[in-house]
């Protein structure tokens, strides 16, 4: 009778080897246990879930911890749904140990207390990942699986020490392993958490502080160590909990989103925040693509963006002649003194519109304080508060201000802007005006983001004095209150009189129907920053960057030679311009997604202008050359592959009035960057342009294939090889 009638291993019938039970009936038992575990705990997660949501915690810290633990709660029920028994990626024998450590994308246990799975981001968990046969880390053996609808379909094992007890026919000599990076794609990322190589593992395991970059090749899986380092930070660092800064991803492009939007999911974080810089201020979903070098090198520069500051500063500039304001009982006086004492009472820091309320109140109380009249004091006040000769003055001199009217400004007012950037040349300043000051581009972003922090909400006062109003009007509804309390009081020791207490009547005001502007989520600060494709990014642009992450503690991941506007200097000294130092930078040079026989044509056109690239080595080799055609044979390439092909995804690159479907995409080389498709079409490369940003065109589109490259041209009659 077969001991294991319903096995979780279903290897097809050429593996049938790997599935006799001295192989696989260790796994089998350990992985049944599994199954019992997460039966066991969906049903006490779910439970426990379900008494959270009936907590009633109120407002308060007692709210936050409560809505933290059903977040908790909740992503890991989701996981432990998601995934079921695959959640297990492998096993390790090690040295001293008889039985094996298993390893999983979440740590689990069962009712007695034996450890069934060791999260993949624990230290127990990382010789899995990092031994290699130079280091094994005491591992004398390692095991992964492939697993296809919750059954394994594949396992490889490899062995770090001669006597291990694994038999010969288990071994394998890592070629099939590497063949399956080689897989069929889908429109997302797919799953790599385990086949993570060591060198990728040690980056992903890095610590936090500081700047850390990772420099790569296409293909040698910086995006999967970007987002993999995500989900291992939140589990080790405890600055990046939920309410102590948080971690944010900087993508290129919203293809590439998309593409890797399940990926944190599957690794059981949900809580991290995607974007790319465009979706960092509102302007950016309308903002067209900069296309003059020249406005792209003088707006993309860090000086530039520090300008704000002085673009700000000219209307923080206090009165310098008295200002007479009457009251019903005299009038008083502003002298110039006052009026910078008032702007003087604005803390550092505080952005411009918000201050303008400081200011109000400074001069309100400046003139209070020069009353020397018997008239109420709160009466004075009152008048002071609506007097419009008063706000006028205010409001030439510190005026509210909107951010996007302040860049408009730069770009048609040649004074203004020489002003507050006085290094331009006339001829500068004159390329920089413009007939539609609100003609968004791409260029315009870092700045309308520095303007707006500066600046803060236009609209901030009237909620300050809206709030005001409505506090003072329910401190005198609690004051009336009182007052009939304690007239209505006849007990003997008289204890409605405490309710006199200023403090106390504080306390019974409530301000929870007060509301203020819904926070941006976007506007940090975070505790980490991870920034993919960071070659692109231009000095002006690192400081929205940097402004969200004010601990500096980043992943910077990109790869200079995929660089459109060049990138000879070195990650440490393009950075310092942007005003970051102390960067570590750590390589990856083994590319495990795109084939040689692509490598080898792709290499050359990027090394021709850019000789030190970090051109990554191929470890996988399909077999299938670079195919070379007319342009007329796009229909019958794409068809072809096709009825050839019932899974994988393909893309045309460089045709804009091809169509794209569900399984084959149609981008520029530009959206194309950080994804990867089975089949790649390059219509018309030499189209792209010359020099740097053409030659970067063509090498990133190049290296999108994992399987098979089309290259199609105009002028090629030759006929598909």
């Amino acid at each position: 009778m077969d001991p294991f009638p319903s096995s979780i291993f279903s290897l097809p019938d050429r593996l049938a080897r790997k599935t006799e039970p001295t192989l696989v009936e260790t796994d089998e038992r350990h992985l049944a246990a599994i199954a019992r575990s997460l039966e066991e705990s969906t049903a006490t997660l779910s439970a426990r879930l379900a008494e959270q949501r009936k907590v009633v915690a109120g407002d308060g810290p007692d709210a936050l911890e409560r809505d933290d633990e059903i977040r908790h709660l909740t992503a890991r029920l989701r996981t432990l749904r998601r995934y079921g028994v695959d959640l297990c990626l492998g096993r390790m024998v090690l040295a001293g140990r008889s039985e094996p450590v298993y390893v999983g994308r979440l740590g689990l246990g069962d009712g007695s207390g034996r450890r069934l799975l060791v999260d993949w981001r624990s230290p127990a968990a990382e010789p899995f990942f990092a031994a290699t046969h130079a280091h094994p880390m005491g591992l004398l053996s390692r095991r992964r699986y492939r697993w296809t609808r919750g059954h394994i379909t594949d396992y490889w094992d490899e062995v770090f020490a001669t006597d291990t007890g694994t038999p010969p026919e288990a071994l394998d000599d890592q070629s099939a392993f590497i063949a399956s990076l080689g897989a069929s794609r889908t429109p997302h990322m797919r799953d790599v958490l385990g086949t993570i190589a060591a060198d990728q593992d040690a980056i992903i395991r890095a610590p936090s502080a500081g700047a850390l970059v990772v420099d790569g090749g296409p293909g040698t899986g910086k995006t999967v160590v970007a987002l993999h380092r995500a989900a291992y930070l939140l589990y080790t660092d405890p600055r990046l909990g939920h309410r102590r800064g948080g971690l944010l991803v900087i993508g290129p492009h919203e293809p590439y989103l998309a593409y890797v939007a399940d990926v944190l999911p599957s690794l059981g974080e949900e809580g991290v925040l995607t974007c790319t810089l465009r979706d960092l201020v509102p302007e950016g979903a309308q903002a067209s693509t900069e296309d003059d070098p020249e406005i792209v090198r003088l707006k993309g520069t860090a000086e530039l963006v520090r300008a704000i500051e002085k673009a700000v500063a000219f209307y923080e500039e206090p009165p310098t002649e008295d200002l007479i304001v009457a009251t019903d009982w005299g009038d008083l006086r502003l002298t110039a003194d006052d009026w910078a004492e008032a702007f003087d009472a604005v803390e550092p820091g505080t952005p411009h519109n918000s201050a303008r309320e400081t200011v109000w109140q400074a001069l309100v109380q400046i003139l209070l304080d020069a009353y020397e009249g018997d008239a109420p004091v709160d009466a004075v006040r009152a008048q002071l508060e609506r007097d419009e000769e008063l706000a006028a003055a205010l409001s030439r001199s510190w005026p509210l201000i909107d951010a996007a009217q302040l860049v408009a400004d730069l770009w048609s007012v040649p004074a203004y802007l020489r002003m507050c950037a006085p290094w331009l040349t006339r001829d500068e300043v004159h390329a920089l005006q413009r007939v539609d000051a609100r003609a968004w581009t791409s260029s315009d972003l870092p700045l309308l983001d520095a303007a707006r922090r500066r600046l803060g909400d236009p609209d901030e006062p009237r909620r300050q004095r809206a709030r005001r109003r409505a506090l003072a009007a329910q401190r005198q509804r609690m004051s009336d209150v009182v007052e009939d309390l304690i007239s209505a009081d006849d007990s003997e020791l008289l204890v409605m009189r405490m309710l006199r207490g200023a403090d106390l009547r504080e306390v019974l005001v409530d301000d929870s129907g007060v509301r203020a502007a819904a926070p941006d989520p976007l506007a940090g600060p975070f505790a980490h920053v991870i920034v993919d494709e960071a070659q692109e990014l231009t000095d002006a642009e690192w400081q929205m960057v940097l402004t969200r992450c004010p601990s500096l503690s980043l992943t910077i991941v990109g790869d200079r030679a995929q660089a459109r506007h060049g990138f000879t200097e070195s990650w440490p000294e393009r950075l310092r311009g942007a005003g970051l130092d102390g960067v570590r930078v750590r390589t990856l040079g083994i590319n495990y997604r795109t084939p040689t026989e692509v490598m080898e044509e792709a290499a050359p056109v990027i090394t021709a202008l850019l000789p030190d690239a970090n051109v990554p080595a191929s470890v996988r080799s399909t077999g299938q050359p670079v195919v070379h055609a007319p342009r007329s044979a796009l229909r019958s390439v794409v068809d072809g592959w096709l009825g050839a092909h019932e899974d994988g995804i393909g893309c045309v690159i460089g045709d804009p009035a091809f169509l794209g479907t569900d399984r084959i995409r149609s981008l520029t080389p530009q959206t194309a960057k950080g994804l990867e498709f089975d089949l790649v079409v390059l219509v018309d490369p030499e189209r792209f342009g010359t020099g740097i940003e053409g030659a970067v065109d063509r090498y990133v589109a190049m290296t999108r294939a994992t399987q098979q490259l089309v290259i199609l041209t105009s002028d090629d009659a030759r006929s598909l090889r």
